[in-house]
């Protein structure tokens, strides 16, 4: 059954790919020329869809390749078993701390990482900003829209490589609008414009602009 072999599969890279996001290219490539379930060449489409839109790129890349097999269901069933190791093992950690929450050294070790974990979060780019907006506001974000950027802790949107790439990947996905910084516009001038019709740009180069382009009211 597909449903049964996509949660098996992505379980499996879950629970092997170590780091994520990239981490699951070699798993993906070799599920490809195993299974059949999708070209080689359509993996460089996903990584691109899965940078700009919103979460996490390896969550992304299972939803992606289990919508293509098997539709919106079969989307969920691949998200869900590429979840279901980290889940197991954050339950795991959390029940040990619990052991040594009060003691001092633990406390001060994780008081220490906090400005990393936060400057990590910021780095991950406008994306993870939209999801948690949307999330928190519980406003939509508007559909065919993808955005790519990194974002520093006072809410600059900084630009990215791969442009040329990403836009042809997201052309090809339906997209009609892309949410880029600023900064990026010299690399959308670049491309022919025989590759751009059709997609309307929306240069930023504030995190407040790009809430104000992605949510809806």
């Amino acid at each position: 059954m597909i449903y049964l072999s996509l949660f098996w599969e992505f379980l499996k890279i879950g629970l092997f790919a170590v780091g994520g996001g990239m981490a699951t290219l070699p798993f993906l490539r070799e599920l490809s020329v195993r299974t059949g379930w999708f070209s080689q060449d359509l993996i460089t489409d996903m990584i691109a869809i899965s940078e700009s839109t919103p979460g996490p790129i390896g969550i992304n890349m299972a939803t992606y390749v289990g919508c293509n097999i098997a539709g919106l269901f079969g989307g969920f069933i691949a998200t869900m078993g590429e979840l279901l190791p980290s889940l197991i093992i954050v339950i795991i950690i959390s029940k040990s701390l619990e052991r040594f929450r009060n003691a001092k050294v633990v406390g001060d070790a994780f008081y220490g990482l906090r400005p990393a974990v936060t400057g990590l979060i910021a780095a991950a780019g406008i994306t993870i900003l939209t999801s948690l907006a949307s999330a928190f506001t519980r406003r939509r974000v508007r559909k065919n829209l993808a955005m790519t950027g990194e974002m520093t802790l006072r809410g600059q949107v900084l630009p990215v490589g791969g442009i040329k790439e990403k836009i042809l990947a997201a052309k090809r996905a339906g997209i009609k609008e892309i949410i880029l910084s600023e900064e990026n516009r010299k690399d959308i001038e670049e491309i022919q414009p025989v590759y751009l019709k059709g997609l309307k740009f929306h240069y930023v180069r504030r995190a407040e602009e790009v809430l104000a382009l992605a949510l809806l009211k």
